[in-house]
């Protein structure tokens, strides 16, 4: 009778072994430990990324900015929500392949993106945003036009 309980441990311990073998693997197959870096070239693990990191790398923000500056909040806490948010989903749309291109920022996103330029814009742009610190759908978004600031197609 000792036999059952062993044998259904060493079942679970086979999975277990496979499932940790497979999520190693994929880590480092996609780079994971990349992704805790502030290094930009971790966004072009992403072969949609390319064209945003060249045309970066082209724009004025390449020697004041980071993907990470502009993209995320700058708090410890909250930065690490974010990228855990952003890997989940990005990691799901690749694997299932279920993701726009060319890649949209999502509205969460987006808030930080403007919480970002009025962080460090926001002396030079207090009069046109002093009061338009909302999410709603009137409120003054820097890349309304400044879309090409940080990145765009390249010309």
């Amino acid at each position: 009778m000792r036999s059952r309980p062993r044998k259904a441990a060493l079942i679970v311990a086979v999975m277990l072994g496979i499932v940790l073998g497979l999520g190693i693997y994929t880590f480092d197959y996609g780079e994971g430990l990349s992704y805790f870096s502030t290094d930009p070239k971790a966004c072009v693990n992403c072969h949609i990324m390319q064209s945003e990191y060249d045309s970066w790398q082209k724009s004025g923000h390449h020697t004041a900015a980071r993907c990470v500056d502009c993209h995320l909040p700058p708090e410890l806490i909250p930065k690490y929500i974010a990228k855990a948010d952003n890997g989940y989903r990005h990691s799901k749309g690749f694997t299932f392949n279920d993701f726009h291109e060319p890649i949209q920022i999502k509205p969460r996103n987006a808030q930080i993106l403007q919480e970002n330029c009025l962080r460090c814009h926001g002396d030079f742009v207090h009069n046109i945003v002093a009061s338009d610190k909302t999410t709603d759908a009137s409120t003054v978004q820097c890349v309304h036009c400044h879309a090409r600031v940080g990145h765009g197609p390249l010309r």
